[in-house]
């Protein structure tokens, strides 16, 4: 999968990306909600490896795409199959540099509609640490609404967890492109 945004082209990793993804996982508040640790130099390798096998969505496998706005790398996208029947969960990460500017809104919402749209989706869903607040803002820009509030439901990082589940169903795209 690959398209354009008004600002933004997003397309599969490329092994030129890797410095640019580095700097987005290497980065302590980043990595603050996410499910693993920030990335250091002994592992940028094998953990880059990973988006760059990721290149198509099927149900065996994992997406990740680059967000590319100007040449380099602002985030990625990651969109997975749940294993409920024609159902997709997204995930994305931003660096802190592109906070602020649109560029998650503008991403999120061109990758909601190509699923949608080419994917033939049912439903959408994001799930992410309650106290993610920017995250859970971007999922409401794009038209997602919150279903669920989980209490201390995950263990990460040697605490328990909330975690919010929002969703999107493609009547939702279709009220929201009226």
């Amino acid at each position: 999968m690959e398209f354009n945004t008004e600002r933004l082209t997003i397309r599969p990793f490329m092994n030129e990306d890797l410095d640019d993804v580095f700097n987005i996982y290497s980065d302590q508040e980043t990595c603050r909600y996410l499910l693993h640790e920030p990335w250091t130099h002994d592992n940028k390798q094998e953990k880059f490896n990973k988006k760059l096998t990721n290149h198509s969505l099927t149900q065996d496998q994992a997406l990740s795409l680059a967000i590319v706005n100007e040449g380099r790398v602002i985030g990625d996208l990651s969109v997975w199959y749940t294993g409920m029947k024609d159902t997709v969960e997204v995930g994305y990460t931003f660096s802190q540099e592109s906070s602020g500017k649109g560029f998650a809104t503008e991403a999120l919402k061109g990758l909601l509609q190509k699923l949608f749209i080419d994917y033939k989706v049912h439903r959408i869903q994001a799930t992410l640490d309650a106290r993610n607040e920017a995250s859970g803002r971007l999922c409401e820009r794009v038209s997602m609404r919150k279903e669920a509030h989980f209490v201390q439901d995950y263990w990460n990082k040697g605490e328990w967890t909330d975690s919010v589940v929002y969703g999107m169903l493609v009547e939702d795209l279709e009220e929201r492109l009226k």
